[in-house]
């Protein structure tokens, strides 16, 4: 499966996000930008991001997967 396949599925299972997934092998880091995470925890991001990518992490597919969850405020600033 290439990145793109999991960036759509991420973008599927969170309401107007966009996800930009990078990795090789099972090692993975996603960036995820929603106005769905507003007034989550950083925790709460996490579960909603490993939610969409479930079915993968217990194939094994992905082993490792580091997250970076944004509200499009917190993207905007962390650009700048």
């Amino acid at each position: 499966m290439n990145m793109d396949y999991f960036s759509q599925q991420i973008e599927a299972g969170i309401n107007n996000s966009k996800a930009t997934v990078t990795g090789d092998g099972s090692k993975f880091e996603a960036v995820v930008i929603s106005e769905q995470f507003s007034g989550l925890s950083l925790l709460k991001k996490h579960q909603l991001v490993y939610a969409t990518l479930n079915e993968h992490i217990t194939s094994g597919a992905i082993h490792a997967l580091t997250i970076k969850a944004y509200t499009p405020e917190e993207w905007q600033a962390q650009q700048q």
